[in-house]
């Protein structure tokens, strides 16, 4: 018995390599289809009007992110669920759902993502869906999801309403916050020449400055930073009357610090 097993166990050895080459040419092959497919499927929904109000970022993450090197599209979901407190999410303009399954979701106990665009939330369904998230369709500036939230996301939309509609959205978010609940979202620079970087923005901010002083009449503490790539200048935000990430007490992070 035990030589049959010493010899399994050699010819296992012995095809391994040939088994993975074969995998691997399989997989390259696989890599190159999927990736001209999304390709050719943003070159249809983007340069073909109308365009859509919403990004399919399994195009990111099948075709453009392997062409560019650019991890932006990451970065939201990944700043966003440093803030997550593990139970109720509210996710505002969701788009395709991408982040709530993916960054959301799983540190979650419940995410409600909401979207304006009926389009976006059947996307978020078909490709997205998840036991723990909901997608609902909404209006936020009349209609947010009822509740009370640990973290509200606000990612990549803020841009899409004017001054006005931006605090009247941010009274009624804390509203859906607990007391220690955390906002937390990403928005765009506006472009040196003043140009809008899409169509459908309302407002883009100057700089950090200038979305620190929206936020700071809400929000007890507020933190603003920044990213900046050559096709884009980013902002993203904590806004929260408790503990934001990073903060000395933040459970998430322990520091050496200096001792008197």
């Amino acid at each position: 018995m035990g030589a049959i097993k010493n010899v399994a166990k050699r010819t296992v050895v012995f095809f391994k390599p040939l088994i993975e080459r074969v995998l691997e040419g399989e997989a390259s092959l696989a890599r190159k289809w999927v990736s001209s497919v999304h390709r050719r499927l943003m070159a249809v929904q983007w340069g073909m009007g109308p365009q859509p109000s919403h990004f399919d970022h399994h195009i990111d993450l099948f075709y453009q992110w392997l062409e560019t090197r650019d991890p932006l599209w990451l970065e939201r979901g990944v700043f966003g669920g440093l803030s997550l407190k593990g139970g109720d999410v509210l996710e505002l303009a969701c788009g395709d759902g991408f982040n709530a399954r993916n960054f959301y979701s799983l540190k979650s106990s419940r995410v409600v993502a909401c979207d304006i665009d009926p389009r976006a939330i059947k996307m978020a369904q078909r490709k997205n869906s998840c036991p723990n998230t909901q997608y609902i369709l909404a209006d936020i500036r009349t209609d947010i999801p009822e509740g009370i939230f640990d973290n509200v996301v606000w990612d990549a939309a803020i841009e899409h309403f004017n001054q006005e509609e931006i605090r009247t959205i941010l009274e009624n978010i804390r509203a859906r916050l607990k007391q220690d609940g955390v906002l937390s979202g990403y928005t765009i620079v506006e472009r040196d020449s003043g140009e809008k970087s899409h169509h459908q923005h309302e407002y883009e901010f100057k700089g950090k400055e200038d979305l620190l002083s929206i936020l700071s009449p809400h929000f007890t503490h507020v933190t603003v930073f920044e990213t900046v790539y050559p096709e884009r200048h980013n902002l993203y935000f904590w806004a929260s009357d408790s503990i934001l990430p990073f903060a000395p007490e933040w459970h998430g992070a322990i520091s050496n610090r200096e001792k008197g």
